[in-house]
Parts: structure tokens; C-alpha cells; sequence
């Protein structure tokens, strides 16, 4: 059997948008065809979303993510003022963005892992795998405990999932896990630094829940900590209504793309008219004909009154191959240069004297 420290030698490396200009490729392939002119237009939308100074960016993360390497370009995003807000997935804040604030990393996994024959070796040493990249389990259970001591340290009553990852943002302020004192940079933090609000419409179903449920059983009936999930649709509709003009960058399918088109409904019933998402981009490898969320298309949510189909762009691709060329293009094109922050956080919390 291979030791432990063996197997978690290589960390995945994030890619840097920032090292790579990518503008001369994505503009050669609206001359192509299939996928490729998909990601080209879907690139211009992105670009155009963001010289939009009446839009508001919305970007939704399903699917593992910050393991497979793409945690700098969210973070560069933030820092550069090209998203407004995020709905993610808990799995992609927590277990695997604060997970890695905290210190610890994720690792390539050999190629004679992928096959799974070789998994129960990986549960004896405590290791787990996301495909092709392992992660600590033992670092992943002090991940679960740190969750647990931010939830001791609130108010005890319902907080939304945002409120909650904005705790999680000051914790590692606190504690130093900032790139000014040597940690590394995150989405967490950089969320919390320019008040973007981060929204997990399911947020027990990750590291967190862990966290959340040592709390509730260690307070037994005593006042504890919750999640309200209809708080958190509550706060981006409020967004919504405030700011009507919006975009969406999606990521993957699942909750949090339902959640972010959901708003719009949710605003006409709260009685305000508010317009469908002007821009929307989604990268999927989902098939549409199982009938999924997933893969529903974009002129399908037009149906439904969520998403206008003037600048919709479905690409069929895996997200490490495509976000990097739609992220890195609106980057160089500097298509963020004029954008301001909109400290949607804000307008969130509560007035204090």
C-alpha cells in the first residue's frame, strides 16, 4: 500500500487569467464552428455584460471547481469588479475555496486512480477523490470543526447562507489567513473584502453542514445557529428589485442556476416589475433531452419569463477548458475598466446607529 504523503506530492495549480492573453484566439474562433464559435460569442456577451454600467453580474457555480484549478480566475473576477454577486454550490465555498484559505490544498491524483478500482485504499488512508484530484479527509474533518466555531461565535437565530459566508470572511481576517500576512487569497475573503454577497441556496450539503449540525447537537434545546434558505431567495431578490438590470454567468447547472433566474418571478410576486436577466451565459456539458435543470436552455428559461434571448449563449464545454477563454478575454479586453463596485453586501445588513 503507498503512504499517505506518496499520494499528496503534486497540488493543483490554479490558472491565471491575468498570465495569459487569450484575445487573438477567442476572436479566431467566431470564424470556426460548433463549441468553439459558442465560447466566442459567449465571450463578447461576457464582455458586453460587463461595459454594461446598469448591469449587475451574477456569476453560478455548480460542480467542482476550485479542486480542478479554477480559484484564481473567480478571485481575480472579484478583486477586478467583474461580479456583482455569487450562488454557488456549498461543496465550491467551503470544502473546497475556505478549505484551501485555511492552508490546505487539493492534489492530482495518477491516472490508475481514475477508474475507481483503487478507492478503498484512498478510504484507508483517509483520502478523497474528486476524479482525478485527492483531497485530506483529516484536513477536511479541522475544515468541518472550523465552521463549527464560527457558528458558535453568532447570534444564535436564523442567518442566511450569505450572512453566514460573510462570518467565514471575517474569520479568516481574524485569523490572518490573508495574503498580507502570507496566506493565500480566496473567494471567501475577496467576497468579504469588497462586499460581494456569496449565496448557497443549499448550504448544509458541503463542508459547512458538519459544522452546522456539531453546533446544533452540542446546543441541544438551547438557542442555536440556522440556516434560512428562504432568506437567502428573500436577499437576492431584494437585489434584483434594486438593481433590474442583470446578468448571469453560470457555471455548471443545478440549484444555483434555478435560484438566480428564479428572482425575477420572485420580484413579480413581491408586486415589482422587474425585466428578465438581460445577458446570460451558461457552460454546461449537460444534455438537454433528459429534460434536467442542467441542461434546460436558456431560450427555454425565456419561457418562463426569467432570461431575455437577445444576448444568451448556451456552451457546450467543460469548464476548465472554456472559462479560462471567456474570463481571460473580457480581462484583456478590459471590458471591466470602467466598472465600479456596487458593495451589494450592503444593502443587506441591517442599519446600525
Amino acid at each position: 500500500m503507498p503512504q499517505k504523503n506518496e499520494l499528496l506530492q503534486h497540488p493543483i495549480q490554479h490558472i491565471d487569467i491575468k498570465q495569459h492573453d487569450v484575445r487573438a484566439l477567442v476572436d479566431a474562433m467566431h470564424h470556426m464552428a460548433y463549441s468553439s464559435r459558442d465560447l466566442a460569442r459567449a465571450a463578447e456577451i461576457y464582455e458586453r455584460m460587463l461595459r454594461d454600467q446598469e448591469c449587475g453580474v451574477i456569476l453560478c457555480l455548480a460542480g467542482s471547481l476550485i479542486s480542478a484549478g479554477l480559484k484564481q480566475i473567480f478571485v481575480d473576477l472579484l478583486r477586478n469588479n467583474m461580479v456583482d454577486a455569487i450562488v454557488s454550490t456549498g461543496a465550491n465555498i467551503v470544502d473546497q475555496d475556505f478549505f484551501e484559505a485555511l492552508g490546505f490544498r487539493h492534489y492530482i491524483a495518477g491516472d490508475e486512480f481514475k477508474s475507481g478500482m483503487q478507492d478503498g485504499v484512498l478510504r484507508e488512508l483517509m483520502i478523497d477523490r474528486i476524479y482525478d484530484t485527492f483531497i485530506d479527509e483529516e484536513e477536511l474533518r479541522i475544515c468541518d470543526e472550523t465552521t463549527q466555531i464560527i457558528a458558535d461565535s453568532l447570534p444564535t437565530r436564523p442567518h442566511s447562507s450569505r450572512e453566514f459566508i460573510r462570518a467565514m470572511g471575517a474569520y479568516l481576517e481574524q485569523q490572518g489567513k490573508t495574503p498580507a500576512k502570507g496566506g493565500t487569497d480566496s473567494i471567501v475573503l475577496a467576497a468579504y473584502e469588497k462586499d460581494v454577497p456569496i449565496f448557497c441556496p443549499a448550504f448544509s450539503d458541503c463542508s459547512a453542514g458538519f459544522g452546522l449540525v456539531a453546533h446544533q447537537h452540542a446546543r441541544q434545546d438551547q438557542p442555536k445557529v440556522s440556516i434560512d434558505s428562504v432568506k437567502d431567495f428573500y436577499e437576492l431578490t431584494q437585489l434584483k428589485i434594486a438593481n433590474p438590470t442583470t446578468g448571469l454567468l453560470m457555471i455548471g447547472g443545478g440549484v444555483p442556476k434555478n435560484f438566480a433566474q428564479d428572482i425575477v418571478v420572485a420580484a413579480d410576486v413581491l408586486g415589482t416589475d422587474a425585466p428578465m436577466h438581460k445577458y446570460a451565459i451558461q457552460v454546461t456539458v449537460a444534455d438537454v433531452r433528459d429534460g434536467a435543470l442542467s441542461s434546460s436552455t436558456l431560450k427555454e428559461a425565456s419561457s418562463w419569463g426569467k432570461v431575455d434571448t437577445a444576448y444568451e449563449q448556451m456552451v457546450y464545454s467543460e469548464a476548465t477548458l472554456a472559462l479560462p477563454l471567456i474570463a481571460g478575454y473580457a480581462y484583456h479586453k478590459r471590458a471591466h475598466a470602467e466598472r465600479k463596485e456596487r458593495h451589494w453586501s450592503r444593502l443587506l445588513e441591517p442599519v446600525t446607529a
